[in-house]
């Protein structure tokens, strides 16, 4: 039985040290206190990268500052918009509504709204 605990203590230990923590402007995804934030897909012009920019009224000095990062500050890849919206579901966040963005003349971007649970 000794043994079963320590291994289930070493485990447990492994899968927490390798665990990664969400950012958004120094701030991680867990101490959000915001009940509504709005996310929007930013794709990058030259390879098939998909990133979230999650706002939820803070102050952004730069874009980059508004994507969602790992410990290490570097931008997380999604699939896809509802990758990114599946993620926050397991901060507490819903979707609560969808609009569109005019990004020029011809084309259009959704944003998502998510309301806390």
């Amino acid at each position: 039985m000794k043994k079963l605990w320590i291994t289930a203590a070493a485990v447990a230990c492994f899968a927490l040290s390798a665990a990664r923590a969400q950012t958004v402007n120094g701030i991680r995804l867990t101490e959000l206190k915001a009940d509504y934030i709005e996310i929007s897909t930013v794709s990058s012009t030259f390879a098939d990268k998909l990133w979230i920019k999650l706002e939820y009224g803070q102050k952004v000095s730069e874009l980059n500052d508004a994507y969602i990062k790992d410990d290490d500050g570097k931008r997380l890849e999604f699939n896809s918009a509802l990758d990114g919206l599946n993620k926050l579901k397991n901060y507490g966040y819903e979707l609560f509504s969808v609009y569109t963005k005019q990004i020029d003349q011809t084309s259009n971007r959704p944003v998502y709204v998510l309301k806390r649970k």
